[in-house]
Order: structure tokens, then sequence, then C-alpha cells
């Protein structure tokens, strides 16, 4: 499309037009035509024949026209837009000069620089936008250009404007103005306790949204609370329950102490109940709060005493003089391993000799002693050497360890344990019988100690020894001992706290005791038992 103001000018300098040219205007077609419509357009219009030789040419339209100026030689070339076909502007070689078209400027036919004339021009100008993506926070637009005529703003074709000069931004922002500041909301913490009432809290933060990019994401700054509205500020703190705390039951009464006397411990049952009554993990009720499982009791003092582990059952020798063993503590108070010359008396015999019959002409493995265990607790090992020994009759000969070998060799390295695993009985010795005569009771104590020389339950009742036995069932005849008699002003209280079990009390309280073994023989003996 021709713009309303179309300039042409040729200018001779120096050199004088070779041929006739004619200056010629092509009308604009009329309204639905293109201006290269042939058939609808009119023909041109000429307006001036320009003589060879002319020279200072300047041609320009005065007034707003929709029509195009054209220039073309006498036989009919056509120079400048010639066969309806409208040139851009720019330089146009013919008939011996130079020309320059402009729209809007000039033509004008020069050697030198082209020097502008003013008039007319035109421009890009915004006519129209779509939408805002946006209310607010800086969206983004589509933007609409159209050509100009600069002075008075009347839109005109779009080639009549410089391409190179159209606005390359087909959007811009709009709607730069920051949107109103909101509260930010965050999730409520986890409750402060698993159970009973607690709090929660959350983070509430004034926010301003300050650009909204096309792809959604946007971009806000933490602004001042006032902006927000102080007064209509979300809660950041709440109470809450996730359940009804569980509470402590106790199931049962302390049971009886662990020990006849001295110091023991005692139990009871304490579990975790649900408020609908269910057993839970003691996790879920306060472990700050929860009663006392376990309560030391005190019985009273016990007397220190020797005790002494059942005899093997085997002799040491197949035949001949072997040694059957046993082991010796000394307790007190039920827990305590003292050193083995704490006890009062005599400390028991851990060794006694048997006899399994003569040996003739027999032979057998003679085995040493076994050497140290390697380790100090639990598993270890120890070692001993093997003879094959002859014996006759006590005579005693090592010969070939090849005449044993149809006898079973004994083991050279076994698994040792200084602490071992596992419970057994002891015992105490007997007491002094109740009765010198006519029958009586004699007692001890037994008791059932784990490694430790603790007390335990584990031990085989069936196994259990005897605690109690008849004595001195021969009948009675009448004696004076003149030397048995009360070393001791007190031997009363020695009566009563049944101390006369102990051979110090029975040498220093001899009456007193003999007369209450008389007097109470079975009480005596009842009480002892059951101590």
């Amino acid at each position: 499309m021709a713009g309303l103001w179309q300039q042409l000018g040729s200018l001779w300098q120096g050199r004088a037009l070779a041929l006739l040219l004619y200056f010629i205007c092509l009308l604009y077609p009329p309204s639905g035509a293109l201006p290269w419509d042939t058939k609808a357009s009119p023909p041109p219009l000429e307006i001036a024949e320009i003589p060879a030789g002319a020279r200072n040419i300047s041609i320009q339209e005065t007034i707003k026209s929709r029509n195009y100026l054209a220039l073309r030689t006498q036989t009919g070339i056509s120079i400048i837009n010639g066969n309806w076909v409208i040139d851009r502007p720019g330089f146009f070689t013919a008939v011996g000069t130079q020309l320059t078209y402009q729209r809007p400027n000039e033509i004008r036919s020069r050697n030198g620089d082209v020097t502008p004339d003013p008039g007319p021009n035109y421009t890009w100008k915004k006519s129209a936008h779509a939408e805002c993506s946006t209310t607010c926070g800086t969206g983004r637009r589509q933007v609409q250009w159209e050509c100009v005529e600069r002075d008075s703003q009347v839109t005109v074709p779009a080639d009549l404007c410089d391409p190179a000069l159209q606005p390359t931004n087909r959007d811009e922002e709009c709607n730069t103005q920051s949107c109103p500041a909101y509260w930010d909301v965050g999730e409520w913490s986890e409750c402060s306790r698993k159970c009973g009432p607690g709090t929660q809290q959350r983070q509430v933060i004034c926010r301003q949204v300050t650009h909204i990019y096309a792809n959604g994401t946007e971009t806000s700054d933490t602004v001042a609370p006032k902006l927000c509205g102080l007064s209509e500020m979300p809660v950041t703190k709440s109470t809450c329950q996730l359940k009804i705390c569980s509470q402590w039951e106790m199931r049962s009464e302390w049971s009886s102490c662990s020990v006849p006397c001295g110091v023991g411990q005692r139990s009871r049952e304490v579990v975790c109940v649900s408020n609908q009554g269910d057993v839970e993990e003691d996790e879920e009720c306060n472990m700050n709060l929860r009663p006392d499982t376990l309560q030391n009791c005190d019985m009273g003092a016990c007397a220190r005493s020797w005790f002494t582990s059942l005899w093997s059952q085997r002799c040491s020798a197949d035949c001949g003089q072997g040694n059957r063993t046993r082991a010796t503590v000394c307790l007190v108070d039920h827990v305590t391993d003292l050193p083995l010359g704490s006890c009062e008396g005599e400390r028991p015999p851990e060794v006694t000799t048997c006899d399994s019959g003569p040996c003739q002409n027999h032979l057998e493995w003679y085995t040493g002693p076994w050497s140290q265990c390697s380790a100090e607790c639990g598993n270890g090992t120890q070692t001993r050497s093997v003879a094959c020994i002859f014996n006759d009759n006590g005579v005693m000969e090592v010969v070939d360890q090849l005449k044993c070998s149809s006898l079973s060799q004994p083991i050279t390295a076994q698994v040792c344990r200084l602490k071992p695993c596992g419970v057994q009985w002891y015992v105490t010795e007997w007491s002094t019988c109740s009765r010198s005569c006519n029958g009586g009771y004699r007692v001890r104590e037994v008791r059932c100690l784990a490694d430790n020389i603790a007390p335990s339950e584990r031990c085989d009742p069936s196994l259990t020894p005897e605690s109690r036995e008849e004595c001195n069932n021969q009948p009675c005849e009448p004696e004076i001992n003149p030397s048995c008699s009360d070393q001791y002003h007190n031997c009363v209280v020695v009566v009563q706290a049944r101390l006369c079990i102990y051979q110090y009390y029975r040498s220093v309280c001899c009456a007193s005791c003999s007369q209450s073994q008389k007097t109470y023989p079975e009480s005596f003996q009842k009480n002892f038992i059951h101590r």
C-alpha cells in the first residue's frame, strides 16, 4: 500500500538527461482493489514531460494523496514504480545520471551525498495491546504497531515506514504496581505431646507479590505485618490432643523377699494400660511416673556360714585309692562370697578319699594336672599331660602309650570357664543334734546359688538335699557334767536368739543351751529349719 505522502524528485548536476523522461501519476485503485490489480486500477495519469538536458529537477507531492508517482522514458521503459510494481526507496541509474527515490522525502539526481529536504515523514506507533496477564505485580501483554504520519498521527500503509525501524518488542510489561499484601500461612507443627493436651505452632508471614511471570511463578517479599492488617492475622499457636494418655497400673502386690535373712529384693507387676483398658508398651506411659517394680527388703542379719556343694559321684581312680571333690564357699546375707577365712569354725574339706578296689597288673592312663585356663572368664582352654601306667598292687611303672591303646585315652585339652554357667545346690554343715539321746534332729541350710553366688530358683527341685535328719536315737543315761555351766551373764538372750546352734555359744552358755534343747526340742528344730 502506498502512503498518503509520496515524494519523487530528480536533480541533474554536471550532466544533463540524455533522453526525454515522462513524469506520471499512478492513480490509487478503487476501494477493495489492490494497487497491482491492473484490471481494477485506472490507467496512469501523465503529469509532466522532462526534456533531455534538464538539470536540478526536484519533484514532490504538496498535498496528501494515496497515489504513487512514477518515472519512465519516452519509449515506455519504466524506471521507478513501473508495470504496476511499487519500488522501494533507493538509488536508480538511468538516462546517464543517478536518481534518488525517497518516501516520504524526495528523489534527486546528484553525484554526492543526499541532503533530505524537509517534508512530511512517517513513524511507527503503538496502536493496540492485548489484556494484561495479571492485575498486579508486573504482567505482560501483546503489543500491535502501525505506521502513521508523524505530524498528523494518521494511519498510513505499513510500507511507508522503514521496516528496519519497526520495534521488535511484541509484548511489554503492564500493571507494574505491587499486589496487595496477604498472610502466608504455613503448616501446623506436630503436637508437642503424643497424648494428652499439647500445643502446635505454625508460621504466619505477611508477604507481597512483586512480580508474576508468564509461566505462573511469582516473586514475593516479606513486608511489615501492618500491611496485612494485624487484626486479621491468623493464629500461630493452637491446642491439640492426639489421644488420651495411658496410665500405669499395678497388677500385683509386693512379692515375698527373695532371701530369708539379710538384704534381698521383692517385686510387683506394673503395666501400662490405655484408656480402653488394653495393655500397651511402656513407652506409651510417662516413664518418669513409672512406679517401682523392684524394692530392697531387709530380713535381718544372717550368720556367716560354710556352704558346700554335693560330693562328686565318681571316684577319681578306676582302682585303688582316689578322690571325690566338692566346692566350699563362705556366705553371708545370701549374696556375698566372703574370703574363705572369714567364716567362723574350721573350713569343711573339699577333697575326700575313695577306694575303687585293688589294682593288679592293671594298665591305666595317668593324667597330670590341668594348666591354668587361658581365659579369665567365659570359655577358655586348658591342657594336661597323659602317660600310660602299669599298676601292680600299688607299684607303678610308666610304659609305652601303645600298651594303653585299647583304653580310652583321656583328653589332653578341654574347654574351661573360671565362672561356670548354671546353678547348683549348696548346703551348710549339719547342726548339733537337738538331743544327746532318745532321738533328736539336726538341721542344715540348703540354698540354690547361681554363678555369682546369688540366690536362684532354677535348681532341680527333685535333687534338693535334705535339710533335716534324725540323730542320737540311743537311750539316755543319767550323767552329770560339772564342767557344763554358763560363763556369760545374759545367756537367756542367747537362747532366745537361737544362737545355741553355734559351737561358741554352746560352750559359753552350756547349761542354758542344754536345758533349752531338752525343754523345747521340737519347737527349736522347727523354727531353725524355716529360717
